[in-house]
């Protein structure tokens, strides 16, 4: 993420990444300090798996956390004049029906850092989310995808 881009982010989004965030400092890092303690006092670390593996996990939080810091600084949070009722935008529960197959699924629009496919939250960066951003009910878009163009057709848009 470039250095000072703002990210919009849903109230739920926003208390999710603080509460990771508090996690990684207030029990990871202490976590991965004893290891490393506990690693350091098997003797020679020069080969001492656990104590590798330990830092490397050291890393990788500090990592995360950065990243988590960063993001929460460049963060702002979702207001009702972020919001259009009737225009797909950020935090739109929106119903899509694929006309090929006639297949209706729901998704949810947020941040890239709030998606999760998995729970029908799909990023308004994504192939899927950039075709219906600011459409309306009733539109019809297409998505690229590698098997070739999809179209699809806005059947509900809610908040």
């Amino acid at each position: 993420m470039a250095e000072g881009k703002e990210v919009l982010l849903t109230k739920e989004g926003l208390k999710k990444l603080e509460d990771e965030l508090e996690y990684l400092k207030s029990v990871k890092r202490e976590e991965v300090a004893e290891r490393i303690k506990q690693a350091i006092a098997f003797g020679d670390i020069s080969e001492n798996s656990e104590y590798e593996d330990a830092k490397n996990e050291q890393a990788f939080i500090e990592g995360r956390i950065a990243s988590l810091e960063k993001t929460l600084k460049n963060a702002r949070l979702m207001e009702d004049s972020d919001i259009a009722v009737d225009v797909v935008s950020l935090g739109s529960r929106v119903t899509l029906k694929e006309l090929e197959r006639g297949r209706e699924f729901t998704v949810t629009i947020v941040s890239s850092v709030e998606s999760k496919i998995r729970d029908g939250k799909i990023s308004d960066e994504s192939p899927v989310g950039k075709a219906i951003i600011g459409k309306k009910k009733g539109d019809i878009v297409e998505v690229e995808a590698p098997a070739g163009i999809i179209k699809y057709e806005i059947l509900n848009v809610e908040r």
